[in-house]
């Protein structure tokens, strides 16, 4: 990983993704590019008409404010770390800042973006186009993360789909700097009852890279999955979540799936996901 970018929060209270990212680009010695849109509400263009002029105008210059502002944090946090870094103001987004944040995104390793929260910023949008739409890997910080990249325990949620294969081949730079790779397979009442270990060769797979891996086999008995997979990230103290980003097609949209999306709402560790 040696170009990453990061979308911008306005709000300093809100540099989780940003903090994360800083951490990340330290790890790797990578490139760093920051993205601050001074847009309103990340709402496209279009959904603007109506609105008074004047009213627009003063809103459009106070949301240019604050995401110069946020690219000024941006700078210093970058400066004071000696990292390669560049930055994009986003003021013109027609067809939304999803879109707009994915066509960026397309063009590095890996993006990094802040969870939605109530109190916070609305980042359902971006975080849906970073995944269904770059071909790239995104990281999803918590809104109440704390500090930079951390990597003693890996949990790499597995049921042998194609999405799950491309989110650890794309976790591997991280992976191979683990502590601790966990393949968790989240079995049916079908599946559970024929005890078989799931994961075995995933798990040679990424120990021919180096990996330490452990294999973990959960049941789904009347218990939701991403409930099953955040309960176990607890218990095992996991510092990061490994997982394919599910979903299916809504016209020219995609809408994520169950799994991913309950993950993504009540997520406690940054989360990798690809698709």
């Amino acid at each position: 990983m040696k170009d990453i970018i990061v979308k911008i929060e306005h709000d300093k209270q809100h540099d989780q993704a940003l903090d994360f990212a800083i951490s990340v680009a330290e790890t790797f010695d990578a490139h760093v590019a920051g993205v601050s849109f001074g847009v309103l509400g990340g709402l496209p263009n279009y959904s603007l008409i109506g609105i008074p002029g004047t009213v627009l105008a003063d809103l459009l210059a106070e949301s240019e404010k604050d995401a110069r502002t946020a690219l000024e944090r941006f700078r210093g946090l970058a400066g004071r770390s000696k990292l390669s870094f560049s930055e994009h103001l986003i003021l013109d987004a027609e067809f939304g800042v999803g879109d707009a944040f994915a066509s960026l995104a397309r063009h590095y390793d890996l993006s990094i973006v802040r969870q939605s929260d109530d109190d916070g910023p609305d980042n359902e949008l971006a975080i849906e186009a970073a995944l269904f739409n770059t071909g790239r890997p995104t990281i999803v910080v918590p809104y109440i993360h704390q500090g930079g990249l951390k990597l003693d325990r890996v949990l790499c949620c597995w049921d042998g789909g194609a999405p799950a294969a491309r989110a650890v081949n794309d976790a591997l730079p991280l992976l191979k700097r683990a502590g601790t790779v966990e393949i968790l397979n989240v079995t049916g009442p079908s599946e559970a009852s024929k005890g078989e270990i799931h994961g075995v060769e995933i798990a040679n797979h990424l120990a021919r890279h180096d990996v330490k891996v452990e294999i973990e086999t959960l049941a789904a008995l009347g218990t939701g999955v991403a409930d099953i997979i955040l309960s176990h990230a607890a218990d095992r103290a996991v510092d990061m979540i490994v997982m394919g980003g599910y979903g299916h097609s809504r016209l020219r949209e995609f809408v994520l799936g169950g799994v991913t999306r309950d993950l993504l709402r009540s997520m406690t560790v940054p989360a990798l996901m690809s698709r």
